[in-house]
């Protein structure tokens, strides 16, 4: 009975240890494809890069670069870097949200974020560790109060420049449109469905759907999704 006991607890030991390994192994190399990844795309990138910061900077009196605060793994906070796309100081001129039509995005910022522009310096967030190119889209940290305890096993991950709930999400501003109260209706309809889509996405991610996801997000770039079908 003894040798059983011992027998079943190394057992269990083992296993609990293959899968950490396993999760670790993992987890390396989704960070290693990612600095891979970013790195490649941000030096073949770099003369959209330089022109976006060329656009960025004609649009109006202000910094080049957004520097917006998000919450990343493990509830860690971090600067999200971003190409400014509204006026100065738009954070006090209203929501936490971009509505329908906001009228803080500047044209020039209409367009960077029509064509997703913006977001190219996400690739030194990759870079420095910061986020994922694949992954839960990172919040600020006044709806991610709002998270249950399920929901924050999403903090259990780099957040991501893409992924499923992005994408199937893209049109997020039009579904805002009309909206009396907008934030309440983005953290008590929308955002719970993004998580479902992004807990999803954590239980089930592999090398081949983030290769997937990636050809998706090129494909919705290249094909913007047009009309509100909320």
């Amino acid at each position: 009975m003894l040798d059983l006991y011992f027998g079943d607890a190394a057992r269990i030991c083992y296993q609990n240890m293959d899968e950490t390994y396993l999760q670790f192994h993992e987890s390396h190399a989704k960070r290693v494809f990612d600095f891979v990844f970013a790195t490649i795309g941000l030096i073949l990138l770099s003369p959209l890069f330089l022109f976006c910061v060329l656009v960025a900077k004609l649009q109006s009196p202000g910094p080049i670069f957004y520097r917006a605060q998000r919450v990343g793994r493990g509830g860690q906070l971090f600067e999200m870097y971003k190409f400014r796309t509204m006026v100065v100081n738009a954070d006090s001129l209203g929501l936490n949200l971009t509505t329908f039509r906001d009228t803080r995005i500047t044209p020039i910022g209409r367009f960077l974020r029509g064509t997703k522009l913006d977001e190219l310096p996400n690739l030194i967030n990759v870079i420095k560790g910061d986020m994922s190119l694949i992954g839960p889209r990172p919040e600020t940290p006044v709806y991610v109060q709002h998270y249950t305890e399920h929901q924050k096993q999403v903090l259990r991950v780099r957040p991501g420049m893409t992924g499923p709930a992005q994408i199937l999400n893209r049109n997020e501003e039009e579904k805002l449109k009309g909206q009396v109260q907008p934030e309440q209706y983005y953290i008590t309809e929308l955002m719970p469905k993004k998580l479902a889509i992004d807990l999803q996405y954590i239980e089930t991610q592999s090398f081949a759907s983030d290769l997937l996801w990636l050809a998706k997000t090129f494909l919705a770039i290249i094909f913007p999704y047009k009309g509100d079908n909320s």
